[in-house]
Parts: structure tokens; C-alpha cells; sequence
């Protein structure tokens, strides 16, 4: 098991943690406890890198797609957003020093957030918008992840507004269902990639 925060390890057996795990909002629930419990002591954050955390968070923005898909009404207007690239050139990829990969991830966290953010605005389908708000929730709860992992050295950067022009590691889509697609493979793609290979985890695990 690699999920610890400071002394929670110990708390966690209170919790049932394996049954947690079988079920969503357990999932959500403990890994919420570790990160407030986290951000509350006087010790560093230490290392979250259960993978399973990730893999619910890809399977609700599947989920998401579901529900997009089934919108008869209020589902949003067709409008622009850009978002990360998430085609990954493994023989490039692996070259990167982990720093500016971990900025690249968290770049592209950042442009799902504002493109997220954005599309809520125009969506007034109540079981929509609930479950953007809830993926908007997941990617800050990947930023706080990543952050345990003390990989960042850099900001990640992104556009002030949609008006700007796309870099290298951006693209342009033009519908809600187009950037919920991007979110689910953006997640399995670079930051599963990232998660998988962070120091502080092959650490843990070795």
C-alpha cells in the first residue's frame, strides 16, 4: 500500500481502508482525510501514489462522457477551449527530466481546470454541471498529489485567455464532449505516466 500521510497510516486501519477502496466515495473520502489531515501537520505531506486514486478519478470522467452523451437539454453551446496534448512520444517522453515533465502534467491539469470551468458556465443541465464540478474537484485534488510529491520546481504556465495562441503543448477544441474526451485520456496518458514513475514513489516501493 502506498497512500501515508504522517501519522494517518496508523488511522487508516480504523477506516477499513481495503473496503474504502471498493467503492467511490470511500475512495474520494479517504483520500480528502489525508490530504486535509495532511495540509494540518506540523511533518511534510508525504508522498500519495496509489494508483487507484487516479484510476477513479479517469473512471468519472468516463462517466462524465456517459452523461454528456445522454444530454437532451442545457447541455452547454459549442465554444473553443484549449487543452493539453495528450499523445505521448514515449522515446521523448523518457528523456525529460522529471521536473519539467511534472510541469508539463500540471500545465495541462490547469488548462482542463479553466476549460472545465468555463464550460460550466454555459451548461444549465443540473446532472451536468454537477458532474463537471466534480471533475474540476478531481484535477485540484491530482494538483495537491502531485504536490506531495514534491516534484514541482517551476510553475506550470498557462494562457491568460482563449484569445492567445496555442503553444507546443496545447490544442484547440470545439465541443464540450470533445474536451470531456481530452480530460479521460490526458489522465491515463502523461499523468499516469508521471504518477507511476515519481522518485518519491519508487522509493516507497522498493
Amino acid at each position: 500500500m502506498w497512500i501515508s500521510v504522517g501519522s494517518v497510516a496508523e488511522r487508516s486501519k480504523a477506516l477499513d481502508l481495503g473496503s474504502s477502496l471498493s467503492g467511490g466515495l470511500g475512495l474520494v473520502s479517504v483520500l480528502i482525510v489525508f490530504v486535509w489531515l495532511g495540509g494540518n501537520q506540523v511533518s511534510p505531506l508525504r508522498p500519495i501514489c496509489d494508483l487507484r486514486v487516479l484510476d477513479h478519478f479517469v473512471r468519472e470522467a468516463r462517466d462524465s462522457e456517459v452523461i454528456m452523451r445522454g444530454c437532451r437539454g442545457g447541455c452547454g453551446v459549442l465554444k473553443s477551449y484549449f487543452v493539453p496534448l495528450t499523445r505521448v512520444d514515449f522515446a521523448v517522453w523518457e528523456h525529460i527530466d522529471v521536473q519539467s515533465q511534472a510541469v508539463e502534467v500540471q500545465t495541462g491539469l490547469s488548462l482542463l481546470v479553466q476549460a472545465l470551468s468555463r464550460a460550466k458556465i454555459t451548461v444549465s443541465n443540473s446532472p451536468l454541471a454537477s458532474t463537471l464540478d466534480n471533475n474540476i474537484s478531481n484535477i485540484h485534488s491530482l494538483g495537491q498529489i502531485l504536490h506531495s510529491l514534491d516534484l514541482q520546481q517551476a510553475r506550470s504556465t498557462v494562457l491568460p485567455d482563449d484569445s492567445a495562441p496555442a503553444s507546443s503543448q496545447m490544442q484547440e477544441v470545439s465541443s464540450l464532449p470533445e474536451l470531456l474526451q481530452v480530460q479521460s485520456s490526458f489522465l491515463r496518458g502523461k499523468v499516469r505516466l508521471l504518477l507511476s514513475a515519481a522518485p518519491a514513489c519508487q522509493r516507497q516501493n522498493s
